[in-house]
């Protein structure tokens, strides 16, 4: 039974996790309600995300969204950041990865309300001056603590007028990049159970197809809403867990 629920997490979590980012908000703390160790949660999270990322960038590739050059473009920046944030991390306490990732979800929360884009561009993407620092930036932001990871990317996708169908395909080779090394970590100090995460990453794979399949539904001013919302319960998910916890 236990491992019948944990599909069902995986294909919610990576469901939403595909359309917005924030999946991590149903996977994790649902995981821990079951009483898997926190690591072993983490670390199921890590090799579920990398596999089910992998296969949702290549659907979108599939369907002509997306381009495996530019995939390859963003692979390597966003494995430089998630490396950058990992060593970051063993400096910062607690709850100074709360603070940055309360105020990084704040600023993108105001920002989609002010910007203009809104998904409708048909821009490719290319390393340049502006998108690669802002792409590494969340790289580092992901391996330091994670959580809204894929939702900031949409944020700055939308920015560099790339359409929502583009965007995900990016956003999920990006999201590979950076649980990559993460996933090999866990894997490597024997953190992880494999019968759950297995579970986990089945239930993964079938929320990736199902979540590429709305999003190629979904039309560009339907998009922010969605952001707005899941980036609203990031907030309050991270507020209550470092300051009223």
């Amino acid at each position: 039974m236990e491992f019948i629920l944990i599909y069902f997490i995986g294909v919610l979590a990576t469901t939403l996790g595909t359309l917005a980012g924030g999946g991590g908000l149903i996977s994790l703390p649902s995981m821990l309600a079951l009483g898997v160790p926190v690591h072993s949660a983490i670390g199921a999270n890590k090799v579920s995300n990398t596999i089910s990322s992998l296969q949702g960038f290549l659907l979108v590739y599939r369907q002509k969204g997306v381009t495996i050059k530019e995939g390859l473009k963003i692979i390597p920046i966003s494995l430089a950041g998630g490396v950058t944030g990992g060593l970051i991390a063993a400096s910062l306490t607690p709850d100074m990865m709360y603070q940055v990732a309360l105020i990084l979800l704040v600023v993108a929360f105001i920002f989609s309300f002010i910007g203009k884009s809104d998904f409708t561009g048909q821009a490719s993407f290319y390393v340049t001056k502006e998108s690669t620092p802002l792409l590494y930036g969340i790289g580092i932001y992901d391996g330091m603590f994670g959580p809204g990871q894929g939702t900031l990317m949409l944020y700055l996708f939308s920015y560099l007028n790339i359409a929502y169908y583009r965007a995900v395909g990016l956003m999920r080779v990006a999201t590979f990049a950076s649980c990559f090394g993460a996933a090999i970590s866990y894997i490597s100090t024997g953190q992880i159970i494999w019968p759950l995460t297995i579970a986990l990453l089945l239930g993964s794979l079938t929320g990736s197809q199902l979540g590429i399949r709305i999003a190629g539904k979904l039309k560009p001013h339907q998009v922010k809403p969605l952001l707005r919302i899941v980036t609203a319960a990031l907030i309050i998910h991270i507020f209550i867990d470092n300051v009223i916890m």
